[in-house]
């Protein structure tokens, strides 16, 4: 890859096999580090969609379902009491 001046800053343009493995698309928002030691290495990874980590969210709520005992009362006053 080619650093590249882009506006005041640099820029790299990601490989298609990159691009490729992490499926990325226009727009998706993406983490970029560096590793520790002699042998440095670049590494990048994709943030989840926010659709992502909305079906994230839901899978775990989902996975709650019918954990509460059976024979439980929810009483509105109750929890509201002061």
């Amino acid at each position: 890859m080619r650093v590249a001046k882009w506006g005041n800053s640099l820029a790299v343009r990601l490989p298609k096999d990159v691009v490729d493995k992490l499926a990325l698309r226009e727009g998706d928002e993406i983490n970029l580090g560096v590793s520790e030691g002699p042998g440095a290495t670049f590494e990048v990874s994709r943030e989840p969609s926010r659709a992502e980590k909305v079906e994230a969210a839901l899978e775990e709520l989902r996975k709650l379902r019918g954990t509460l005992p059976a024979d439980i009362q929810f009483d509105r006053e109750e929890a509201n009491a002061r």
